[in-house]
């Protein structure tokens, strides 16, 4: 059987070339028909002649077919290509990260960390660096001693107490320590002392309030509200007698009465010319008037305060408050 010529390639999308394809295909099928009837006839041809019969459809592979196949290898062919250059693309895009990257076995993280070690230790000297200057070198010393709240206590015996010499640097200066002799001053009740940078130190006092006084040999003596004796000297303005037999901070009567004197208005505080306290439970008060508080302990004292005040408005001479749910007045 004759091989029919090569046509021309067709694509699928041709009419033309989709007719002759279909006709070519009609061909075969009658060929084809043809030879399967005279295969019986000629079966004494032998082996040979069936397997040329059996290679002849695939000899005559259609147009169609044929443009399928070479369609098929041309996209094969171009998608190997495209790969090919994908991968050359990619291995150069590797190469030049990987010349911008660190030396490969180092991590990035472990590189951020050395970095952060360095600038802490860097930091940390700097500090420390600071430091050393401003501890041993006059740049920030003391060039002015500042002293507050004063009035009674000289700025000099502050100054003097204070035992801190001009240019001393202000960090070698221990503010506790300065704090404890500067209110080892009898007058004195409370300092502070503070740093101001770059060049002074500022020391505030609280100085004590006479509250009473008491008549010694040697003169006057002035007690704050805590039973301190802080001055020998006349008192500051009309300020009740203290009449205790051993007046002082730990004295328990001295402690009573004084109590009463701080709970009191300061309207009837004023009035108060002397404040006895044989002992913690029979206090009495002598205003400037004669009148007689007779106070008795220290119990409910504030509740005793008020009472005290309103009774002082009504006409009489001694006024007991020492149960003060029934004040009297004779």
């Amino acid at each position: 059987m004759s091989t029919p010529p090569d046509e021309p390639d067709v694509t699928p999308e041709d009419p033309v070339g989709d007719g002759a394809a279909r006709d070519i295909e009609q061909t075969e099928h009658v060929e084809n028909t043809e030879a399967g009837q005279n295969t019986d006839a000629g079966r004494a041809t032998g082996d040979a002649a069936a397997g040329a019969e059996s290679e002849e459809p695939a000899e005559a592979e259609g147009p169609r077919r044929r443009a399928r196949r070479e369609r098929a290898e041309r996209r094969a062919a171009q998608a190997r290509a495209e790969a090919i250059e994908q991968a050359r693309r990619d291995a150069k895009r590797r190469l030049r990260a990987g010349s911008a990257e660190p030396q490969q076995g180092v991590p990035r993280g472990a590189i951020r960390g050395l970095k952060m070690v360095l600038a802490t230790f860097l930091a940390v000297v700097l500090v420390v660096g600071l430091g050393l200057i401003l501890y041993f070198t006059p740049v920030m010393s003391v060039r002015d001693i500042e002293v507050t709240g004063i009035a009674a206590v000289p700025r000099e015996e502050v100054i003097d107490v204070a035992k801190v010499r001009l240019g001393t640097p202000l960090l070698q200066i221990d503010t506790g320590s300065v704090a404890e002799r500067v209110a080892a001053i009898r007058r004195v009740a409370s300092t502070r002392v503070q740093r101001q940078y770059p060049s002074v130190l500022s020391i505030t006092v609280v100085e004590r309030v006479a509250v009473v006084f008491k008549d010694f040999p040697d003169g006057p003596h002035l007690f704050d509200r805590d039973g301190v004796d802080f001055a020998t000297a006349p008192p500051p303005g009309p300020l009740p007698v203290f009449d205790v037999e051993n007046p002082g901070p730990t004295d328990p009567a001295s402690r009573a009465a004084l109590q009463v004197m701080t709970a009191l208005a300061p309207e009837v505080a004023g009035q108060v010319s002397r404040v006895a306290a044989p002992s913690v439970a029979s206090i009495t008060l002598t205003l400037a008037d004669g009148r007689v508080v007779v106070w008795g302990s220290t119990d409910r004292t504030a509740e005793k305060a008020q009472k005290l005040a309103a009774l002082l408005t009504q006409p009489g001479h001694t006024y007991d408050v020492s149960s003060p749910d029934l004040p009297t007045v004779r």
